[in-house]
């Protein structure tokens, strides 16, 4: 098949979609399929290359709305490609709508990946609640198939009504890119990985810094390494400062993609305290963290988290607790063992279910049903 992707960027862009969707384009390559993508040119990459088999093609943008870039050559582009198949990614409004038009215009079918809902925050909530009621409300009409990340999405009040279009497919992890490499060296060494910018502040860095403070009197000394760069990065330093944390929390800013592994290897636990179920899609970086034999304290709205309570693979607390997350963090510090097993179940969990390959064989699967 020849399937044409929109996300809103593609690596080297940093994020969960963009990776999501370099591992699913690269799995759908290895099956033997033809994929172009298409997005926006952020950061400024060569306009066109062809990336381990997929041709990506960047286009200028003029601006963001949010989290989402402006591309005013988007839909020539999408009506100039051949392709038996659109898949568009939702929450990025602009790439996603314009997708489904011009798929549409073309007779050609539209499976869209809904990560999680849209919200906004201050000036943004009002734009949208609109967008809501009206942009969102004809994609999923012209949306042939919508898949979700996790089941707890079906439940989406946007997505009533459409039970027969939408399909669990969650995301996968590169099982060669991470895998174990030995025991951390200390034994007291935290890691946190998100983008530090105001789309991200759901990811719960605030809580955990909150956390770390009652960690610290429990169990002496401790390390917390915070990975990701971002407009916020100095607003986390400072709040760092305020709780006397300047020995405990080291911020390596942003993390080079060769580096991502090495710094899941190097941590004995690593945390995604999220707060928003609205925005939290699935937490691909607690699936990183496992492939790495690493034990994963997630909250309970992160979308991995049944799965790890399920296999043991880490513990699951409730969200915006800290006083809860900091005793989560002080037994796994002090269980030795049982922090060893969770990490081994972590990666027996993701060999099983999250490889990129038997993904992309789900997606092969669901777009044979729409093309064929």
């Amino acid at each position: 098949m020849r399937i044409l992707q929109t996300p809103p960027r593609y690596p080297p862009a940093v994020g969960g979609v963009e990776n999501a969707v370099a591992g699913l384009t690269r799995g759908l390559v290895g099956l033997g399929h033809e994929v172009a993508v298409l997005c926006a040119n952020e950061p400024i990459s060569a306009k066109e290359e062809v990336l381990e088999g997929v041709r990506v093609r960047r286009l200028p943008y003029v601006g963001k709305v949010a989290n989402t870039n402006v591309t005013p050559g988007l839909p020539i582009a999408i009506l100039r490609e051949e392709f038996d198949l659109l898949h568009t990614h939702l929450p990025t409004p602009w790439s996603a709508d314009w997708s489904a038009i011009a798929a549409a215009a073309k007779r050609k079918p539209l499976v869209l990946t809904y990560y999680n809902d849209i919200v906004g925050e201050g000036p943004f909530e009002g734009i949208a609640r609109l967008y809501n009621r009206t942009g969102l409300r004809l994609l999923l009409r012209l949306a042939k198939k919508i898949t979700v990340i996790q089941p707890e999405y079906q439940n989406s009040p946007h997505l009533r009504g459409l039970e027969e279009k939408v399909e669990v497919i969650p995301v996968g992890v590169d099982l060669a890119r991470f895998r174990p490499e030995g025991a951390a060296s200390d034994g007291r060494t935290l890691f946190f990985l998100s983008l530090l910018d105001r789309h991200h502040r759901y990811k719960g860095l605030e809580d955990l810094l909150s956390a770390l403070v009652a960690v610290k009197e429990e169990v002496g000394d401790v390390k917390l390494l915070v990975g990701g760069g971002g407009e916020l990065l100095d607003h986390y330093r400072r709040a760092s400062a305020r709780l006397g944390l300047e020995e405990a929390v080291q911020f390596l800013g942003f993390v080079p993609e060769e580096m991502v592994a090495k710094y899941y290897n190097r941590c004995d636990i690593f945390i995604l305290p999220s707060t928003s179920r609205a925005q939290e899609g699935f937490g691909m970086v607690a699936l990183e963290a496992m492939a790495c034999g690493r034990p994963v304290i997630c909250t309970g709205i992160v979308g991995v988290a049944e799965e790890v309570e399920r296999v043991g693979a880490g513990l699951v607390v409730e969200a915006g607790k800290p006083e809860v997350l900091a005793e989560a963090i002080a037994r796994l510090l002090q269980s030795g063992p049982e922090a060893q097993r969770m990490g081994a179940a972590g990666r027996r969990l993701v060999e099983e279910r999250y490889g990129w390959r038997k993904v992309a064989e789900r997606f092969e699967g669901l777009y044979e049903g729409l093309v064929g």
